[in-house]
């Protein structure tokens, strides 16, 4: 029998990584929790071990055969010396065409022998900044009802992580990945609508606008222009797809119905 692998997972108690601890768990991985401070809602059987990404001196992988890396914040002026202390094997949470990830990519291209980066389409769990709106009343007031995208469940981010941490291949690989189909966001509201009992309608606001509810919610200002701009381009460019989902993980991702219906309490 083959040694058990240790996992170090950072952001562990958010939607992506507490989707993947189960997963590790499942296959018999010992799984590091990387915490700020100790919480409740890990798993028994998850490590916990107290450490800040902000402060690189705390963090050790002494042991760890993989780690999985979120970026905490738009700051990436210590992501060298903290990838540098992260050992052989990363596999990084990333995205397509943003700065500040991009630049925490070349740190770990510069620093980790083995590494993965992982450019989900947009994340369907991104809609639940609706959430306010949505328990207020039955309108939800945002900028470009007619954009498409290919929004993927954090179940299915997690799945691809997990095969990337775990199976041999995957090293030196920069995987875009979505959802199963593409649909506006005016859909997107039908749908939460549909997975809560409760019709929903979509009213256009202007990106004026929506820039201010974005700074107010502490988004980085040209953050903030570009995913609108980003926005923007996908009511006639729509966000693409692909099968690399179920390529890397032999499982078809999950569509954004289902999403909703998994995430119905929330918008309750």
């Amino acid at each position: 029998m083959s040694e058990r692998k240790t996992v170090l997972v950072t952001g562990a108690t958010g939607n992506v990584g507490g989707a993947l601890v189960p997963l590790l768990l499942a296959e018999g991985v010992r799984v590091r929790a990387l915490v700020r401070k100790p919480v409740t809602s890990l798993p028994d059987d998850v490590e916990q071990v107290v450490s800040d990404l902000t402060d690189p001196a705390s963090i050790d992988a002494t042991g760890v055969d993989a780690v999985f890396l979120v970026w905490p914040n738009f700051d990436t002026t210590l992501a060298p010396d903290v990838v540098s202390r992260l050992g052989r094997r990363v596999v990084y949470l990333s995205a397509e065409g943003v700065p500040f990830h991009a630049e925490v990519e070349r740190a770990i291209e510069r620093a980790v022998p083995e590494w993965t980066f992982l450019r989900p389409a947009g994340f369907a769990t991104n809609t639940l900044t609706w959430l306010d709106q949505i328990q207020a009343g039955d309108v939800v007031r945002w900028p470009f009802a007619e954009a498409r995208r290919s929004l993927i469940h954090e179940h299915d981010i997690a799945a691809v992580a997990a095969r990337a941490l775990l199976d041999d291949g995957h090293a030196g690989q920069k995987y875009y990945f979505t959802g199963p189909e593409s649909i506006t966001q005016a859909e997107q509201v039908r749908q939460i609508g549909e997975a809560i009992g409760r019709p929903l309608r979509f009213e256009e606001l202007s990106v004026d606008a929506a820039r201010e509810k974005l700074l107010a919610r502490g988004w980085d200002p040209a953050f903030a222009t570009g995913a609108l701009e980003a926005w923007g381009a996908m009511v006639t460019d729509p966000e693409p797809v692909n099968q690399e989902v179920e390529r890397i993980t032999g499982k078809a991702p999950r569509t954004f119905r289902q999403w909703a219906i998994d995430r119905a309490d929330a918008f309750k």
